[in-house]
C-alpha cells in the first residue's frame, strides 16, 4: 500500500502542496515490503507537461525500515533519516510543487520503489541516472497519483 494522509489516490492535491501555495512535500505512507528490500526510491513525475514528463522530486536510499515521509521534507542533500535527495527538473535539490500551465488539470504520479540495495549515489543525481542506477535492482513499485489545475 502506498498513500497520503493528505490527498486521496487520483483525487486533487491541495494548494499547499504546489506553486500556489506554500509548495511543500506532502506526506507519504507505505507498507508491504518485499522480501529482500535494501532501500527505497521516491520519483515524482508530471507526464502531462507541455514538454514531456516534468521530473518534480528524486529521493533514494531511503531505508528499508522507514515506512513514510512527513510533510514538507527540506530540500536538504541528506535527511537525518538517512535518504539522499536529487534535482528535479527545476534544477533545485529536493521537492518542487506543482506548478502547471493554466488549462486543464496535470497528473502527478509519486513512484516507490523497492530496491534490492542501496544506491550510493551523489546528492542531487538526476532521475536519469537514478533510473540507471536502479536497473536490475527493483523489487517492485507501488505508485500514487494526485491532480492539480489552474
Amino acid at each position: 500500500m502506498f498513500s497520503s494522509p493528505d490527498f486521496a489516490a487520483n483525487g486533487a492535491m491541495p494548494a499547499k502542496f504546489t506553486c500556489a501555495g506554500a509548495n511543500v512535500s506532502p506526506a507519504l505512507q507505505w507498507s508491504g515490503e518485499p522480501g529482500g528490500t535494501h532501500s527505497y526510491a521516491l520519483i515524482v513525475e508530471d507526464p502531462d507537461a507541455p514538454g514531456g514528463s516534468f521530473t518534480h522530486w528524486v529521493i533514494f536510499d531511503i531505508p528499508h525500515h522507514v515506512r513514510s515521509l512527513a510533510q514538507a521534507v527540506p530540500a536538504e542533500p541528506q535527511s537525518t533519516i538517512g535518504f539522499t535527495q536529487g534535482n528535479n527538473d527545476f534544477h533545485k535539490l529536493g521537492y518542487g510543487g506543482p506548478c502547471p500551465p493554466a488549462g486543464p488539470a496535470h497528473h502527478y504520479v509519486f513512484r516507490l520503489y523497492a530496491l534490492t540495495q542501496k544506491l550510493g549515489l551523489k546528492p542531487g543525481a538526476t532521475k536519469d541516472e537514478l533510473a540507471d542506477a536502479m536497473e536490475d535492482n527493483i523489487l517492485s513499485q507501488a505508485t500514487l497519483t494526485g491532480t492539480f489545475g489552474r
